[in-house]
């Protein structure tokens, strides 16, 4: 039987990242915590700790530390439960990983139903949604967005559908830009808006476009979502956009887009633990069963092209296809 006391300085040690700061948020010194820390090492016969600044989990650390949180919930999901007045107790603590431009567009709605159930205490961690998947494998979320369809050893991976990107403008930047469209020539000098330099979607859609990769055009990085559309809509720049969130610009003529017939699926999944508590499997099935009222429904016939992952990813699919406006069906994940 693991010692619980050892185990939560342990999680406390690599969510403060911190001998000391896990000291003063557990109330003890900081040797207590090293002799927790030691213990429970011995008692595994393993390295869980890796003492660097910031202190970092080892692989076996990454494991323990998913029971952890794993325990966390089934604890705080067993007091409400057992509770007369569940909403007397604490919020349970959680946190998951969520691409930006979903947090922007389609995810709010599954915000609403967590944050107003009053049961959980949610930590949202913003990251690219090809990054998302190593804040899980590190045990920090209990759940991610990411584009990669495969999970790891111990998750399991739900099909969400996909968002659909597209190339905008205002008609005024479009006009002194692009006289021509879209060409080669014009982009090498046209600044183009992107998320951040993580950011690899404007370099696929390129790619898609024309038919070789250009990466030497000018570049203004907005970390934003919403600064991203504004940068875009201000005629800073042109840009890759969700429709979805770029529609009321549109029908109000504030932009257009600048590859009518040329769009960018991105395919999203839900990443979480294979054997996850109740109180997570509930997470899991509202945030799919959202996505699926949302995103767009992939066409199993829609050109692919497969890029290779960047960073600790996984390989992940762009599709580049037709527009597919106003389809908002279920997701079909049956063409992986």
């Amino acid at each position: 039987m693991l010692d619980r006391d050892q185990l939560e300085t342990f999680a406390v040690v690599i969510e403060q990242q911190s001998f000391e700061k896990a000291a003063t948020a557990l109330s003890i010194t900081r040797g207590a915590v090293s002799q927790r820390i030691k213990a429970l090492e011995e008692s595994l016969s393993t390295v869980l700790v890796l003492r660097d600044r910031p202190v970092s989990p080892t692989p076996a650390g990454e494991v323990l530390l998913r029971h952890v949180k794993a325990l966390r919930v089934m604890e705080g999901a067993a007091l409400q439960a057992l509770a007369p007045q569940p909403k007397l107790h604490a919020p349970i603590p959680l946190s998951i990983a969520v691409n930006a431009d979903s947090l922007a567009t389609w995810f709010p709605e599954v915000l609403k139903e967590l944050l107003l159930s009053q049961l959980v205490a949610l930590e949202v961690v913003a990251d690219d949604q090809d990054h998302t998947s190593q804040l899980l494998s590190r045990g920090e979320v209990i759940g991610c967005i990411s584009t990669s369809a495969k999970a790891a050893d111990g998750f399991a991976a739900e099909c969400l559908g996909a968002m659909e990107y597209r190339c905008y403008a205002t008609p005024q930047f479009a006009a002194s830009a692009f006289p021509d469209g879209l060409t080669v020539p014009s982009v090498l000098t046209a600044p183009a808006v992107l998320f951040n330099r993580k950011d690899s979607l404007h370099d696929e859609f390129l790619k898609s476009r024309f038919g070789f990769s250009i990466d030497r055009y000018s570049k203004h990085f907005l970390p934003s979502p919403v600064a991203l559309l504004e940068g875009v809509a201000m005629g800073a720049g042109y840009g890759l956009i969700p429709s979805t969130q770029a529609q009321a610009l549109m029908d109000s003529g504030r932009l257009l887009d600048l590859c009518p017939n040329h769009s960018v699926m991105v395919d999203l999944y839900w990443h979480h633990w294979e054997l996850e508590p109740p109180l997570a499997h509930d997470v899991t099935a509202l945030i799919v069963k959202v996505a699926h009222r949302e995103l767009v429904s992939r066409a199993v016939d829609a050109p692919v092209v497969l890029v290779a992952g960047s960073g600790d990813s996984a390989s992940r699919l762009r599709h580049v296809s037709a527009a597919v406006a106003g389809n908002n069906s279920k997701a079909d994940c049956n063409s992986h």
